[in-house]
């Protein structure tokens, strides 16, 4: 089936409706550790233009004061944390806690205040307390970037829809090892669960909500 035959069927579906977008967004940024963003590291590859856009992305909702949120994979020196992932993905072993390969790609520029979650499965969510995290910010509206396209993102973008977070995928900001899968995940996640747009549009969504920094006085 091409690519224009899938679009009929999903769209006589009823597929691929927009979601309706808050004011008080968020940057949440799966998985872009140097483990995956180095081609060094087996699980890697180079997701260079993803991660320089993601920063124009961050950039963009720091200098309004919006949160930006990140998680990545790590385990501990026993990998007895990894559960059945680790047989299924055996060279997950090599995220290990304390190494690079668990450190976020300095590229982004973290800031201090910037939050880091560690998690040993595909969605943000499992085990974690992003849900947290978000709620106490006021977030109600997530911009998510991140790798990989095919696996924690698209686990991610599924459970913020259960969740209840309007979500948008800027496709210049997810990566993933190969094309293929990354497309199909893509078409998929634009079909189902978050609005798939361009990273332009992301940045003017996130310019066109109110600053917390100007609301709250404070000099930038």
């Amino acid at each position: 089936m091409s690519d224009e035959q899938a679009r009929a069927v999903y769209a006589q579906a009823g597929l691929g409706a927009s979601v309706t977008l808050g004011s008080r967004p968020a940057v949440l940024v799966i998985d872009f550790s140097c483990g995956f963003t180095d081609p060094d590291c087996a699980l890697g590859s180079d997701l260079t233009p993803q991660v320089e856009a993601t920063r124009r992305v961050l950039d963009a909702a720091r200098d309004r004061g919006l949160p930006a949120v990140f998680t990545t994979i790590g385990f501990d020196a026993s990998l007895k944390d990894g559960g059945l992932w680790l047989q299924k993905v055996p060279t997950l072993g090599d995220l290990q806690l304390g190494g690079r390969w668990v450190e976020i790609d300095e590229r982004l520029g973290r800031r201090d205040d910037e939050t880091v979650i560690v998690k040993k499965g595909a969605s943000g969510f499992f085990g974690t307390n992003l849900a947290s995290v978000l709620v106490s910010q006021g977030v109600d509206t997530v911009i998510l970037c991140g790798a990989t396209t095919s696996g924690c993102v698209r686990a991610t973008a599924i459970d913020l829809l259960q969740y209840g977070w309007p979500t948008l995928v800027p496709r210049e900001c997810v990566g993933d090892r190969a094309q293929a899968p990354h497309d199909a995940n893509l078409f998929d996640i634009q079909a189902k669960y978050a609005d798939v747009v361009s990273v332009d549009e992301a940045i003017a969504y996130l310019e066109s909500v109110a600053s917390i920094v100007e609301a709250k006085g404070v000099e930038r």
